[in-house]
C-alpha cells in the first residue's frame, strides 16, 4: 500500500486521483500508524516551504516521516514535497526541512533572463542512470515553482536548464524527489508513477 501523506497543501488529490487511474492500490491518510506501515510514501506538495513544515509540525508528521525514511520505506516528494525533503529553504526566511536530503533550497535568481515562476513543460536530462529517472531522460515534465535544491551532484539524477541548472529529480538511498508534477505530466508522468510503484514493490534501490 502507497500513502499519499495529507498535510493540507493543494495536490494530493490530484496525486491520488493519478494513482487511482493507475489502478495503484493507495489511501490518502496522515495517520501515523499508516504512514509507517506503508510500502511506500509520496509527500505531494503545492505552495511555500515555511508553511508546508509548520503544517507538518502541527499533524506531528516530521519525526513520523524522518522515521520512515530511517526504515527504508520508499518516499517520493513531489514539487514542493520534494523541497521539503532536504535540510534548509531560504523562502519567507531559513526554515528547516526534514533533512532527508542533504542541501538548500533557494530562489531562482532574477537576473537570468527568465520569467519567474518556473511555470510550464521543460525537458529533463538524466545525470545519473538510475530505474525511475531514465523514464524521463530527454521527456518534457510539468513545473510551477520559484525555487530549486542546491544539493551535491551525487544526489541528482536529473536537471532541466532554466538560466541555471535546475535539478529536476533527486535521490539519496530511499528518498525520492521530483521537482515537477508527474500527475500533470501527461504519460511521461504516469511511467514515473508506474515505476515509482514498481520500485516499491520489488524494494529495487540498487542503481542499475
Amino acid at each position: 500500500m502507497i500513502v499519499v501523506i495529507d498535510y493540507d497543501t493543494g495536490n494530493t488529490r490530484n496525486v491520488k486521483k493519478a494513482l487511482d487511474y493507475l489502478g495503484v492500490e493507495s489511501v490518502l491518510s496522515a495517520d501515523p500508524g499508516q504512514i509507517l506501515s506503508a510500502d511506500g510514501l509520496i509527500l505531494p506538495g503545492v505552495g511555500a516551504f515555511k508553511k508546508a513544515m509548520l503544517s507538518l509540525k502541527e499533524r506531528g508528521l516530521v519525526t513520523v516521516i524522518q522515521e520512515a525514511a530511517s526504515s527504508k520505506i520508499p518516499i517520493l516528494g513531489i514539487c514542493l514535497g520534494m523541497q521539503v525533503l532536504f535540510e534548509t529553504s531560504d523562502e519567507f526566511g531559513q526554515t528547516d526541512g526534514l533533512g532527508l536530503i542533504p542541501g538548500r533550497v533557494v530562489a531562482i535568481p532574477d537576473n537570468l533572463g527568465v520569467k519567474v515562476p518556473h511555470m510550464g513543460w521543460d525537458q529533463n536530462q538524466v545525470t545519473q542512470a538510475d530505474p525511475l529517472a531514465d523514464v524521463f531522460d530527454n521527456q518534457f515534465s510539468y513545473f510551477v515553482h520559484s525555487y530549486y535544491a542546491k544539493t551535491d551532484s551525487a544526489n541528482i539524477l536529473a536537471t532541466v536548464d532554466y538560466g541555471v541548472s535546475i535539478p529536476s529529480i533527486v535521490r539519496k538511498e530511499n528518498v525520492i524527489g521530483m521537482q515537477f508534477h508527474p500527475e500533470k505530466s501527461g504519460t511521461v508522468g504516469l511511467a514515473g508513477l508506474t515505476k515509482f510503484k514498481e520500485l516499491v514493490e520489488n524494494a529495487d534501490y540498487s542503481r542499475n
